[in-house]
């Protein structure tokens, strides 16, 4: 029974949809989160569709395309001012798997290919980084959300393996320049942590000593007089973001 009235209203909302969403675009959001020293990505599951993919989004006809984004991040996460930007707009004329979209439609009994759903949209690439522990996943019973390691992430849905590439190009692009892991960990943290977030960013290993003289050399990052002691683990020194010189940062490329 609660199958049942999950596709109803996932029927309501495609039926009803044409009058409340813009037509042709949609926002996908690449949503990172960092745990037990792993760089991950926030997927959402369907249950009328077998393909994991990125959490999207419909722009509401009043809405702006940013307040849209805000609102999905919200939803999925249970989160608010949330740090976001937008990195790229998808839309080429051969992204859209529209077989995909069809077969989803029929599963729900529609059968109409010139439904609105099942046209071409293009796409606006949203990038938010998240601190793992403050999320609060929420969906509506007709999903699942899951986070996925960056290198455990299955064939998904469209286009959107393609999207979290571009979205780790774009980043790779910016590393020098803006606060990577600002957002990502808790305010105090050892260095390896943030070193494990540029590892997977980068797809590489990088020195550690080198890697804290260049960090520091940033002025993003200050060491503390505290001791990080966990058992089974070598203690380490911690270190923190410096927030105004971060938050500075960011403005520039939002």
């Amino acid at each position: 029974m609660e199958l049942i009235m999950e596709k109803e209203k996932i029927i309501d909302r495609l039926m009803n949809g044409e009058a409340v969403y813009q037509q042709g675009i949609s926002i996908d959001c690449v949503i990172f989160g960092f745990h037990d020293r792993m760089l991950k990505v926030l997927l959402n599951k369907f249950n009328v569709s077998d393909k994991w993919m990125l959490p999207v989004g419909l722009i509401m006809k009043d809405e702006d395309i940013d307040a849209a984004a805000c609102r999905v991040l919200k939803k999925k996460t249970g989160l608010d001012s949330i740090y976001l930007y937008q990195f790229h707009a998808f839309g080429s004329t051969v992204r859209p798997n529209l077989k995909e979209h069809r077969d989803i439609l029929l599963k729900l009994g529609l059968r109409d290919e010139n439904h609105w759903i099942a046209q071409r949209f293009v796409s606006i690439g949203y990038c938010a980084f998240l601190e793992y522990s403050k999320v609060r996943i929420r969906t509506d019973g007709d999903e699942e959300l899951r986070w996925f390691g960056i290198d455990e992430i299955p064939p998904l849905y469209s286009d959107h393996n393609g999207i979290i590439e571009k979205a780790l190009s774009v980043i790779r692009t910016q590393i020098r320049i803006i606060p990577i892991g600002y957002k990502l960990l808790p305010e105090k943290f050892p260095l390896s942590e943030l070193r494990n977030i540029y590892e997977a960013i980068l797809g590489r290993e990088l020195d550690r000593r080198n890697f804290q003289r260049k960090i520091l050399s940033t002025e993003y990052v200050r060491k503390l007089d505290e001791i990080y002691r966990k058992p089974g683990q070598k203690p380490a020194v911690m270190f923190s973001f410096v927030r105004e010189k971060c938050e500075e940062a960011l403005k520039k490329i939002t």
